[in-house]
């Protein structure tokens, strides 16, 4: 009988399932924070593409503009 009552000690009970809900937590938290770091990368990766994408459209522009102002002239 002494089993019995070991099984259901109540504050032991407790302890076991505060321990699983931190490890629970915890790797939740790591999983989320790999999943941040990731969506983060993928937006610089993003703003840097967006950025080359102007600077060039910015030089075609330029040229544009040169190439009329000699046909002007």
């Amino acid at each position: 009988m002494a089993d019995l009552n070991q099984t259901f000690d109540a504050p032991q009970f407790a302890n076991d399932q505060q321990s699983r809900a931190a490890v629970a937590t915890s790797i939740g938290l790591n999983v989320a924070k790999r999943f941040f770091l990731y969506q983060t990368s993928m937006l610089r990766l993003w703003a840097e593409t967006c950025e080359l994408a102007a600077r060039n459209c910015e030089r075609g522009l330029d040229e544009f503009s040169a190439n009329q102002r000699r046909s002007q002239q």
